[in-house]
């Protein structure tokens, strides 16, 4: 938790991701339609896919990840516009079921096809985001924002050869070929565990579940047991201090185009580190995650804190303790 790795050429990866964000916010903000910015916010999330593939991978991981992230903010924004007809209640459970099903369905298609980062936390977050937040726009607007979003992030990625992220010379081996059994078992595992995330945050009443979801699907995605576990006490720890820069950074008011210029800080310093300590990196993660949701829809910002360390907390708890059943599974079958 405290060792930091070594640096990996990561500066150039973390200036891509931050112009990937930077720029569809920007375009927003001299709109004046700022409230669409968490749009744009996760299609630039396409971005962070393929750091150290060559070009033409990295592009074809970018551009089948640029489509799902598309279609998972239409998805959040189609239930966000129906749920103005329904109950509270309504609304939540089907929130907590449709982050359920589409951390089950990419989480399997990203191990499929081999995409990294692996697992569900951008799709997840994504929907459910969308999905839970006020109606400022038409689907079919939410759709048209996330994918120019996600093509700017491509057209990047691509140019990014010529500043250094071509990549040639790397050996990629193809993609690793599953048996159906792994496939059903990875689709289960973070089914479950965002809908045992999304469930138990519910009950509690605390705003907005969707971080108990995303806290939920973090642990699964490291490659081995102990490791997943750490992850999620990592989530825990890095969460805490991370909410602790964003209560700092809002706690004077602030103009929009500030607030935007601290996100693109935050996705800057969280590439940076993020494959050197997660810890460290979650302490850039998080405030970017709160300012991206305060920055389309402003609210109380001691409502919006406290929701995200009390959910983190529930989440990584019962991914925690998917891991552990699973792993109790696997040795009675022995």
């Amino acid at each position: 938790m405290l060792t930091l790795g070594p640096a990996q050429a990561d500066l150039v990866p973390a200036v891509r991701v931050a112009l990937s964000l930077a720029v569809p916010v920007v375009v927003l903000l001299l709109a004046d339609r700022i409230e669409w910015s968490l749009f744009a916010s996760f299609g630039a999330f396409t971005s962070i896919y393929g750091r150290y593939a060559p070009t033409r991978i990295r592009l074809r991981h970018q551009a089948l990840i640029g489509v799902i992230l598309t279609v998972c903010v239409a998805l959040g924004a189609v239930i966000a516009q129906l749920a103005v007809n329904w109950t509270d209640m309504t609304h939540a459970v089907v929130t907590v079921l449709a982050g359920s099903l589409v951390a089950a369905v990419t989480a399997t298609v990203i191990m499929v096809r081999d995409l990294k980062p692996s697992g569900a936390v951008f799709t997840v977050f994504a929907t459910t985001a969308v999905a839970s937040a006020p109606v400022t726009a038409s689907p079919w607007t939410a759709l048209a924002i996330a994918a120019g979003s996600a093509s700017w992030c491509i057209l990047l990625s691509w140019l990014s050869r010529w500043t250094g992220e071509a990549n040639t010379g790397i050996d990629v081996p193809s993609p690793p070929s599953f048996p159906r059994v792994e496939k059903i078992r990875q689709f289960s595992r973070y089914g479950t565990a965002a809908l045992l995330g999304g469930t138990v945050a519910s009950l509690t009443g605390i705003a907005s579940p969707y971080w108990a979801q995303v806290a939920a699907v973090v642990p699964l995605s490291a490659p081995r047991h102990r490791q997943q576990v750490e992850r999620g006490l990592h989530r825990i720890v890095g969460t805490v201090l991370g909410v602790g820069v964003a209560a700092f950074l809002l706690s004077f008011p602030s103009q929009p185009w500030q607030i935007v210029v601290w996100v693109v800080v935050m996705q800057f310093l969280a590439e940076l580190f993020v494959l050197r300590n997660y810890s460290l990196a979650l302490v850039f993660i998080t405030p970017l995650a709160l300012l991206m949701v305060f920055l389309a829809h402003p609210q109380p910002v001691g409502t919006l804190l406290g929701a995200r360390i009390a959910e983190t907390v529930i989440g990584s708890a019962v991914g925690i303790a998917v891991v552990l059943f699973s792993v109790a599974i696997a040795r009675r079958k022995r």
